[in-house]
């Protein structure tokens, strides 16, 4: 068996498809520990990834009352039983450039602005929109040379770059999570077609169009166009490397029957105040899913480390037939202490989590070296709103999911002493374990040790 790269890809019209990690591409003398960088990289690369969720939580159902490794899970958060093991609940970070902070209205906006930027956003309904560079683009800077992609920005809701949202602030701050510099939002991409063919394209767009029209004449899928290479690679590598390629390749090819399932679909009627998502499918819960498969393909074939996916954009009004609670999400999130609409907006905040369990499930489930891919990860999932009555930003509902290639001490929920320890020392932190070392970041104040 002979030693690959990493950069190893599968090549054929209009196609690169890159492979999983595999045993292949350990260098030779890792099996017998000959350095920490090669002990590192037999481990796999490590990932990070913010997935998000607007208006707030029901905390009551979300805050855990004990803390460290013996704290009861709470009716929310028990969705997430399986990974209790490799999961850390904080109770007690804030997002401070989220207050008004003397501007006035606009908590929406501010929310998902300033939560991985931790900078305030100038209030504007204009162009000279302005808030700070983002937690996940500051590592793109970083480390995104070694991968395809320096980042992958996913959503649900498109929604407007332009105009007013939010009580005089721009519609960028209501639907963009990511800012790659303090004036410019990454735009997420919605379209889960689109995201596909921009994962396995060659970035030729010319060559990858004329290979997507010949696919959908000839029925075929972007595996059969690199079946040659991939038969030479079965040649070189192990059983065990085998079995990996021949399930990423079943991933890919299923997915792509889903999409093309789905975008046969006629139009489902929507059901009153829902958000028709932006692209493939119809429906809001098949949509995260096949968004959720994108990301795992992502970071199974090495294509980016770095990756945001808000399940929709601030102060949403999607209605949740599918969790029970066929309502309009921010209205129900003021639910003026009404025990019914608490109830409903638990619901959500369930669903949601549900949505989140499949993906690191999926993570849990794909193998590198002694782990998996969500041990080589810090996954975050939270908000920038706590009590979406309240509008208030502080002990805000973050959790951090995945090992970090072993250097994380996971299974415990962490409430700090004071209330105000800002969630960018969470940012900070997750960045360091991912190789970039800053002395501060937004309005840090320190670092949350994770060890």
């Amino acid at each position: 068996m002979r030693t690959i790269t990493r950069r190893t890809a599968l090549r054929g019209l209009g196609t690169a498809l890159a492979l999983p990690w595999l045993e292949a591409m350990i260098p030779k003398g890792a099996a017998m520990g000959a350095t920490a960088t090669v002990a590192k990289a037999a481990a796999g690369p490590r990932r990070v990834a913010w997935l998000y969720v607007p208006n707030g939580i029901h905390m009551p159902n979300w805050t855990p009352t004990t803390v460290g490794a013996d704290y009861a899970l709470t009716p929310t958060l028990q969705t997430l039983a399986q990974f209790k093991q490799k999961m850390l609940v904080f109770t007690g970070l804030i997002c401070d450039k989220a207050n008004a902070n003397g501007d006035g209205p606009g908590d929406h906006a501010r929310a998902m602005s300033a939560y991985l930027t931790g900078a305030q956003p100038r209030k504007t309904g204009g162009a000279n929109i302005k808030v700070g560079m983002s937690a996940d683009q500051v590592i793109a800077e970083r480390i995104g040379q070694m991968t395809k992609f320096p980042s992958l920005e996913l959503g649900i809701e498109e929604g407007k770059q332009v105009g007013q949202c939010d009580s005089g602030y721009s519609c960028a701050y209501s639907h963009n999570i990511a800012w790659h510099s303090d004036t410019t939002p990454v735009i997420k991409d919605c379209n889960p077609q689109s995201v596909f063919d921009r994962l396995f394209g060659n970035n030729d767009p010319r060559e990858s169009a004329e290979a997507r029209a010949t696919r959908e004449a000839r029925r075929k899928s972007v595996l059969d166009f690199v079946l040659d290479d991939a038969h030479t690679l079965q040649n070189q590598i192990g059983a065990s490397d085998k079995r990996k390629v021949d399930e990423y390749m079943d991933s890919i090819r299923e997915i792509e029957t889903r999409l093309a399932r789905t975008a046969q679909e006629p139009p489902a009627p929507l059901p009153e105040g829902a958000v028709r998502p932006g692209g493939v499918p119809r429906e809001y819960p098949d949509h995260v899913t096949l968004m959720c498969d994108m990301l795992v393909l992502a970071f199974q074939g090495d294509l980016t480390r770095v990756a945001t996916f808000p399940f929709a954009s601030e102060a949403s009004n999607q209605n949740y037939p599918w969790a029970g609670a066929d309502v309009p999400h921010h209205g129900t999130s003021h639910h003026m202490g009404d025990p019914a609409k608490q109830a409903l907006l638990a619901k959500i905040n369930v669903f949601h989590l549900q949505k989140f369990a499949y993906l690191l499930d999926k993570l849990d489930k794909i193998q590198e070296g002694n782990g998996s891919i969500l041990d080589n990860s810090l996954i975050a999932y939270g908000s920038g709103n706590s009590d979406g009555q309240r509008h208030n930003h502080d002990n805000l509902p973050v959790i951090l999911l995945g090992k970090g290639g072993g250097t994380v001490n996971t299974g415990r929920h962490v409430k700090f002493d004071s209330d105000d320890v800002p969630v960018t020392n969470l940012w900070l932190a997750m960045m360091e374990h991912v190789g970039v070392n800053r002395p501060s970041f937004g309005d840090s104040n320190g670092k949350v040790q994770l060890s």
